[in-house]
């Protein structure tokens, strides 16, 4: 124990700057996944180290240890009512991580707190997979590797650079082997997900019940619901892109909700229609429920999933990580055939209809019995009677259909599907309303759709003689711009009026050019970090080493591959070395030549004959009061050039000493 007192020192201040560079990029994937409380107390004591550490400051007592540990772990139990889980456990490090930056003094301490920042590391990984985070987390994992370099350059090395130039290398080096290990190494089906916490955009979305502000609520959530892309190209209109999600067929009124475990369709269900379809590879975000999303109509569930009545898609396992699936969709309902006993059960309405809404719907079929014409009616009924579409109608209650229909008369889509539904059942026109997304912004880099939580809309669907299932949606005649344009424009050209001067200003920035390509690259560069990184699972594995399989290869043209390229990197090892040993050795002797002009300029003119060693002594003697410098300076060139073995920041002192040797005359 006295032997390892005597190695350690106290940390310099470099390394410990490193060091806190790199734990301030562990910060980022802690906020919005651990408690506030949490990344708030690692930076105050990462500040407070900094005010410590010169004053000589430090947690000593065992006492003080116990009581702040104990009440850690309390404060931890209290905020997610358990210790056990990614959240806690997690906590638990970033806490003991900043009381022993608090405590650290030493150099073997120092060593200690970089192994855990190398930790946090990975947890961050577990936290959040974002390439934000990911870049973060790598410039910290560089950062680290920068503070141990810098630490063990001693304290006399304050330069920034040559640790930080070293740290490069060896990460570029070790970068194709990372390469290597991410291609072959096997892998379980999971792929290199790593995410052990669920996203926050599952708790977003919407659920199997629809009820008045339930999808409102949603339309100022920006959390990403799905990406699709159209790997034929066929790219759909703008309003056309109805993204099927939910079919609810239970309820009426103002409240609607679906089957609790729907059961697959029959077989004669799945038989694919005639005509065109739209085939679309779709990466969701997990939300933690069991719905999938495709255009109307899909008709083939991919392989994890079955086709549910109303045709809409339902996952077996409940979606708490990203999916990637392909499907495709027709354009119009396989199905022409109604049975009785579904017919029945979509015209259901609860007695609790109020008399009024039971008179608007029969004056409807009084004037003129034909479905599509009481679909029609029903539309101009919205249209002409004075309803607006408003993100925030005011609270309705589940049963206030005639305050919205005949009083109030503003409302989100969720208001209008669900009466129109309901007016269609009491007018004898099964009726159904489905949830789903609208729209979504394409990406013209990365050629995909991104669909936000806030694109969430809902509609319905009413059944016509010989056309089946027809799409309805009665928000179309009270806001077409809606669907039209999107929910983002729509926003844009209702809201200009609304906004400050400063909002103004900053949205008209946000919409130059520059700044739109730059968050559309933005976008696609995450998407790719999805789909082709974290998406790299087993089966993406298999096909990648199916396409450079290389059993086909004889085996002779193999091993001479193998050899020329394992020749061609040690030669290229052998030349790189041999230039930067060169290059070294040309600027060494470039030095030396400056310091014998200057010390020319000052009265030590080098004669031919003479060495380096000898016309040190005799340019000491001739210049007194830059004696000790022209030895250091020597002492390094001496050992730049003659040594075998040049201890690390000798050629950084030749250099210094140069330049700062004086030019002018004594």
């Amino acid at each position: 124990m006295s032997t390892l007192r005597k190695i350690d020192t106290r940390i310099p201040r470099t390394p410990l700057l490193w060091l806190a560079a790199a734990l301030v990029f562990t910060v980022p994937p802690m906020f919005g996944t651990l408690s506030p409380w949490v990344p708030a107390l690692f930076l105050v004591t990462l500040a407070l180290k900094f005010w410590m550490e010169p004053k000589g400051y430090r947690l000593r007592l065992a006492l003080w240890k116990l009581i702040l540990t104990t009440a850690a772990l309390a404060a931890i139990f209290f905020s997610y009512g358990s210790l056990k889980g990614i959240e806690p456990g997690v906590s638990l490090i970033v806490v003991l991580m900043s009381l022993k930056m608090l405590e650290a003094h030493t150099a073997r301490e120092f060593h200690v707190m970089v192994m855990v920042a190398w930790v946090l590391c990975l947890c961050g990984f577990f936290l959040a997979q974002d390439l934000s985070i990911a870049l973060c987390l790598l410039i910290a994992f560089a950062l680290l590797l920068v503070a141990l370099l810098q630490f063990h350059r001693g304290p006399s090395r304050n330069t920034w650079w040559p640790p930080l130039r070293t740290a490069g290398i060896l990460i570029l080096q070790a970068l194709p082997v990372i390469a290597l290990l991410f291609l072959f190494f096997p892998r379980v089906s999971t792929g290199f997900r790593l995410l052990m916490t669920p996203s926050s955009s599952a708790a977003a979305g919407f659920s199997d019940r629809m009820s008045p502000g339930g999808i409102a609520s949603l339309a100022s959530s920006t959390e990403v619901a799905f990406r699709a892309e159209f790997p034929d190209g066929k790219i759909p209109r703008a309003d056309v892109l109805y993204w099927r999600g939910v079919v609810m067929s239970a309820g009426a009124g103002m409240e609607w909700r679906a089957r609790q475990a729907p059961a697959a369709l029959s077989p004669s269900a799945l038989r694919p229609p005639a005509g065109e379809t739209t085939r679309q590879r779709i990466t969701i975000e997990p939300h933690g429920e069991h719905w999938m999303f495709a255009l109307d109509w899909p008709v083939q569930p991919p392989p994890g999933a079955l086709l549910a009545p109303g045709n809409y898609l339902w996952s077996y396992q409940s979606i708490r990580k990203p999916r990637r699936y392909e499907v495709r969709s027709f354009a119009q309902h396989p199905d022409k055939n109604l049975r009785q006993r579904e017919r029945d059960a979509l015209l259901e309405v609860p007695p609790s209809i109020s008399p009024r809404a039971r008179e608007l719907a029969q004056s409807w079929v009084a004037a003129n019995a034909d479905p599509r014409v009481i679909v029609i009616s029903a539309l101009q009924f919205f249209r002409a009677q004075g309803f607006r579409y408003s993100l925030s109608p005011g609270e309705y209650r589940k049963n206030d259909l005639d305050e919205f229909l005949f009083e109030r008369r503003v409302g989100f889509c969720e208001h209008y599907a669900a009466s129109f539904a309901t007016l269609m059942r009491l007018a004898g026109v099964p009726a159904r309303v489905v949830v789903g997304y609208l729209g979504g912004e394409y990406n013209e880099f990365g050629r995909f759709l991104l669909v936000r939580q806030s694109d969430t809309h809902a509609w319905c669907e009413v059944w016509l003689p010989e056309a089946g299932w027809t799409r309805v949606d009665p928000t179309s005649v009270v806001a077409p711009d809606r669907v039209n344009l999107g929910f983002d424009s729509f926003l844009e050209r209702r809201g200009p009026s609304a906004e400050t001067n400063t909002g103004a200003f900053a949205r008209g920035w946000a919409r130059q050019p520059i700044f739109t390509n730059l968050r559309l690259a933005w976008q696609t560069l995450n998407y790719t970090w999805d789909t082709r990184v974290l998406s790299f699972d087993a089966e993406t594995q298999e096909a990648f080493v199916a396409n450079v399989d290389l059993t086909k290869v004889p085996p002779l043209q193999l091993s001479v591959s193998v050899l020329l390229g394992a020749g061609a990197l040690y030669a290229l090892f052998v030349g790189g070395r041999h230039f930067r040993t060169r290059s070294r050795e040309d600027r060494v002797k470039g030095l030396y030549e400056k310091f014998c002009r200057k010390a020319a300029r000052r009265g030590a003119v080098r004669e031919a004959w003479e060495g380096p060693a000898h016309f040190a002594n005799r340019a000491m003697t001739l210049l007194p009061n830059e004696s000790e410098r022209i030895g250091r300076l020597i002492d390094a060139y001496l050992k730049l050039r003659y040594s075998a073995q040049v201890p690390a920041g000798v050629f950084e002192d030749l250099t210094r000493e140069v330049g700062a040797f004086p030019r002018g005359k004594q």
